[in-house]
């Protein structure tokens, strides 16, 4: 059964993101980053190949030549149907959109990240509700919580 995380109280999406596609890689894992459309999906590899110099995030469209080679794979949702067949990874699906990846359960883990504003919660709540309704267990993670812990164990060294 797919294994479900929610983020909560993201304020900076993109930094987790970031965060959670390194430590993917440094676990050999292969990621795929579903986007609302094309346009977000072109805005997201730019992000990637912008990172700091020292965390390469090799990724690929996922109607490129190069998927199956590539760890990192962005998939549109508008086009999702005919790329998930090029896509062979089924380890980490990171839902960028606003619904629930109707093919989700074919991939072992699911993050999910809900920001702050009053529509990206309702949104969210709306995805947890579908997953839980369906008998998945969802771990919880309170990112700002999470943020601030690690601050104040870095200030205290």
């Amino acid at each position: 059964m797919t294994r479900i995380e929610f983020y909560f109280n993201v304020a900076d999406k993109q930094i987790l993101l970031v965060s959670l596609v390194e430590s993917a890689l440094l676990k050999r894992r292969q990621v795929t980053l579903l986007t609302e459309n094309c346009e977000s999906a072109t805005q997201l590899s730019n992000c990637l190949w912008q990172q700091n110099a020292s965390s390469f995030l090799p990724h690929v469209m996922a109607n490129n030549a190069h998927v199956a080679k590539t760890p990192i794979v962005i998939a549109c949702k508008n086009n999702a149907a005919g790329q998930l067949d090029t896509i062979a990874q089924d380890e980490m699906l990171i839902n960028l959109t606003a619904q629930e990846p109707i093919f989700f359960s074919r991939f072992t883990h699911l993050v999910e990240m809900v920001g702050n504003d009053e529509s990206d919660k309702k949104d969210g709540r709306l995805r947890y509700k579908f997953y839980r309704d369906r008998g998945y267990e969802i771990q919880h993670i309170d990112y700002a919580k999470q943020n601030q812990a690690t601050l104040t164990t870095l200030n205290a060294e």
